[in-house]
């Protein structure tokens, strides 16, 4: 158990200003979008209409797409990639957007240029690549984007995802995906209707160490207290005592207490 003191939640309420700006530098590479409470329609329908725990996460934050279409071939040492209108395949160490560097460098001031972002790179472990989004974020102050795999939807295979928290209210530099690919001697496909990653804004004390470190451990089911007894019975025990048991009681509880606290959105998702 540990009692140190939490810190100041004072500053985490939601931003005046835009909570998160995104930057598109490739054209035509499609735009992030908000994540969807169906997660882009895959949720059985029973889960959408009744797991409010499932329809929050999968609301959680912006899907954020390959700005092309492109494929990597792995053989457990080197890899080769190539992309829609390519033909050929191609070693990857590290790859330029298609056409991308000349643009930037044409607009970008005279210091910056040729300091264009690699849309591909194989990092030195084996397996793992990195790819640019074609994106640059921004957060508002206090906020930073948690990087992982979109949430509730059907994995593609062929690779896994690293989560990673980025600090991009004060890190202005390419948004990337960090991944291991699990398959090799096949083309592993990206497609760019489909998300690569999920971005999901927190507020840093979220993850701050004084938060975090501020838990208690109940090792004894004898441990409970009147209280907590009270709390379960009204969870598990009374909605299973019932005549006639409501479906979706939680999630029109949750919605229920969303419009209390926000009439102006009603408690929708």
């Amino acid at each position: 158990m540990t009692t140190s003191k939490l810190p100041d939640t004072s500053g985490i309420a939601v931003p005046t200003s835009k909570l998160v700006v995104f930057h598109r530098l490739v054209p035509n590479a499609r735009l992030p979008q908000r994540a969807d409470r169906s997660a882009a329609g895959s949720l059985p329908t029973r889960a959408f209409r009744y797991c409010e725990a499932a329809t929050t996460a999968s609301a959680f934050g912006y899907y954020i797409f390959p700005p092309i279409g492109f494929a990597i071939q792995w053989d457990g040492h080197d890899m080769v990639w190539t992309y829609e209108g390519a033909g050929d395949w191609m070693p990857l160490a590290a790859a330029q957007f298609p056409g991308f560097r000349e643009q930037f460098d044409a607009i970008a001031p005279e210091e910056i240029r040729e300091f264009s972002p690699p849309f591909l790179g194989s990092l030195q472990e084996p397996g793992l690549i990195q790819i640019w989004t074609g994106l640059v974020a921004r957060t508002a102050p206090g906020w930073s984007l948690l990087i992982r795999a979109p949430a509730n939807l059907p994995r593609a295979g062929g690779y896994e995802h690293f989560e990673g928290i980025i600090e991009t209210d004060r890190w202005f530099g390419p948004l990337i995906a960090n991944l291991r690919l699990t398959k090799t001697d096949v083309p592993i496909h990206f497609r760019p209707d489909y998300p690569l990653f999920q971005a999901q804004p927190v507020p840093r004390i979220a993850y701050d160490d004084t938060t975090l470190n501020n838990y208690e451990l109940v090792p004894e089911l004898s441990q409970f207290t009147p209280e907590d007894w009270d709390d379960y019975y009204d969870t598990v025990v009374r909605p299973n005592t019932q005549v006639v048991r409501p479906r979706g009681q939680y999630a029109a509880a949750a919605r229920k207490r969303r419009a209390a606290e926000d009439p102006e959105r009603g408690g929708k998702g």
